[in-house]
């Protein structure tokens, strides 16, 4: 049975956030707030994920009343590569690694394998751009939030 690889929370949480600001912002500032309850993702992770995002240079932080966050290129300019490494590190240090070995000088371990694993997940996530994403879910039905959904605080 061969099972998929599982992203970490963190760079699930940071795929969901940078989807929703593509799929439901616009070019609207949204608050993380507003995206953590669409996205069902504790805020306190979100903001998280936000400033390592902006530090990445993906999305771009809006000050002051109606503020929040936009992306900081087009969606189509944007990976899952982008995304997870900006929460995650590279993924050749983080995949590439593999698990940790007893022994680091066990000649028995394939430790040869980690890197070429780290290079296939990359070129997976570097072919899934944001904007296929929003593509995918707009023919998939899900829903997209009204100008009447979003939260406003005076």
């Amino acid at each position: 049975m061969i099972r998929p690889v599982r992203l970490s929370l963190k760079a699930q949480y940071a795929i969901c956030g940078v989807f929703d600001l593509a799929y439901n912002g616009g070019t609207d500032p949204v608050q993380v707030r507003v995206i953590g309850e669409r996205q069902q993702i504790p805020v306190s992770y979100l903001e998280q994920a936000f400033r390592q995002l902006q530090r990445a240079d993906l999305v771009e932080g809006k000050r002051g009343p109606g503020g929040g966050y936009v992306l900081s290129r087009p969606p189509e300019e944007i990976t899952l590569r982008d995304i997870v490494e900006a929460v995650e590190g590279p993924l050749s240090e983080s995949l590439a690694k593999g698990p940790p070995p007893h022994d680091r000088r066990d000649p028995h371990r394939p430790g040869f394998v980690w890197h070429d694993i780290a290079r296939r997940v990359g070129d997976a996530l570097d072919e899934v751009s944001v904007a296929a994403l929003c593509k995918r879910a707009s023919a998939g039905a899900v829903h997209r939030a009204d100008a009447d959904d979003r939260i406003w605080h005076i």
